[in-house]
């Protein structure tokens, strides 16, 4: 299964962020739509995005929820018909929710920086190092920790969980 190394965190100033990835890219940025239905599950946690009415990607992954670098080993099926596929799975396992957003992406090296625009939670900063078959996970977490530093992330921006996790926390509130 593949696998990365990732952080999220808040961003706390956007703009400045923006400066800094657009700096250390490899290319200009992406600018992606994106709404990810999750679904409930026994473990790990399951997705459907939908990038278009024409297509779509299923990801499944499980990673433990710390607030540092950390491992998430995943799997990913492309759909050319995202919306037959939510309604079987929303049929088969229930929607636990919906989290949508507008995500520039950078590339650095084997890196994706991810700024997220949040409907209903604001701006966050991702990075997922994409760990080649020889790189161990502590390789990873170097190249995510040089990147934070770079990228002016702090510890106490960073958070545990998916987008989905803050959006259920909210509205426990």
């Amino acid at each position: 299964m593949p696998a990365n190394i990732e952080i999220k965190a808040r961003a706390r100033n956007f703009a400045d962020l923006r400066q800094r990835a657009e700096a250390l890219s490899d290319t200009p940025a992406q600018v992606i739509a994106q709404e990810d239905t999750f679904f409930h599950t026994a473990r790990g946690r399951l997705k459907l995005r939908q990038l278009a009415p024409d297509h779509g990607q299923l990801v499944y992954y499980e990673r433990t929820d710390a607030s540092g670098p950390k491992r998430s080993d995943y799997m990913i099926a492309e759909s050319s018909e995202p919306a037959a596929l939510k309604a079987a799975l929303t049929a088969a396992l229930g929607v636990r929710g919906v989290v949508r957003k507008r995500r520039s992406l950078y590339l650095v090296g084997q890196t994706r920086v991810h700024l997220d625009e949040v409907e209903g939670l604001g701006e966050f900063m991702e990075l997922e190092v994409v760990l080649r078959p020889e790189q161990s996970d502590a390789e990873g977490q170097a190249i995510a920790q040089d990147l934070m530093t770079r990228l002016d992330v702090q510890e106490e921006d960073l958070l545990e969980g998916a987008y989905m996790d803050l959006m259920e926390g909210m509205e426990g509130k």
